[in-house]
């Protein structure tokens, strides 16, 4: 009979916390929904303890949860309000924006500062459309983590459109050589050898494929490469 009545007091508090739960996420505004920076990110793996820890333990005050939920979502508006009139202070509780491309170039050196692979790049680029990095002109990565692009102006869409030109595409580029390793499966799909690969760079002077951060090939077959920050330089190579 206890066992049931414990069953009962969850169910109980199952019905009351998960409306006053929403009611106080719809109070901290969209943007702790949609964007979902580091400061927000906390907060609401805080509210998730909160609300698992009464659901989980009867023993719990079921008031002290409900307190801890409302003082959580006013402590977020509070702290987002102040960062919207103090710059300065909203730099403390979230990340700033990154430059990682630029003028169709990785910068490396940034990537490994906010630790994101090449692999999450092109992920990011393709959710925008975008399956060639020479077409960028800027790559952010922003605070909450998504890629702003700039595309290059021969490259944006809109303006070609509206001249009614039509945009010749290089097509879908590939990561043929990442981080000084040939992706044989990549190349495989290429119909491009290890062989004609190497050959090609060493017509470039290149030697040591080790010393290549990224290579990627489009439909083409042009090559657009990236040394590692070892060589403090970008080259691109075109065939």
């Amino acid at each position: 009979m206890s066992l049931l009545l414990e069953l009962a007091n969850i169910s109980g508090r199952i019905i009351t916390i998960f409306p006053l739960l929403l009611a106080m996420t719809l109070f901290m505004g969209k943007r702790s929904i949609g964007q979902v920076p580091i400061f927000d990110f906390l907060i609401f793996v805080t509210l998730a303890s909160v609300t698992g820890a009464d659901l989980a333990d009867p023993s719990v005050s079921h008031i002290h949860t409900a307190y801890a939920i409302v003082a959580i979502g006013f402590f977020q508006k509070a702290v987002a309000k102040i960062a919207m009139k103090k710059r300065k202070f909203g730099k403390y509780i979230t990340f700033e924006p990154t430059v990682v491309i630029k003028d169709g170039q990785l910068l490396i050196d940034n990537l490994g500062t906010i630790q994101y692979t090449i692999d999450n790049i092109f992920q990011l680029l393709r959710q925008k459309n975008v399956f060639d990095i020479n077409e960028v002109q800027v790559g952010v990565i922003e605070a909450n983590g998504d890629l702003s692009i700039q595309k290059k102006p021969a490259n944006a869409a809109p303006s070609i459109e509206d001249l009614g030109i039509t945009k010749k595409s290089s097509g879908m580029s590939y990561p043929v050589i990442i981080e000084g390793v040939m992706q044989a499966e990549i190349l495989k799909e290429l119909n491009v050898t290890k062989e004609t690969l190497r050959q090609r760079l060493q017509n470039e002077g290149i030697v040591r494929i080790e010393s290549i951060f990224l290579c990627t090939m489009n439909d083409e077959g042009k090559l657009h490469l990236a040394y590692t920050r070892k060589d403090e330089k970008y080259q691109r190579i075109q065939h």
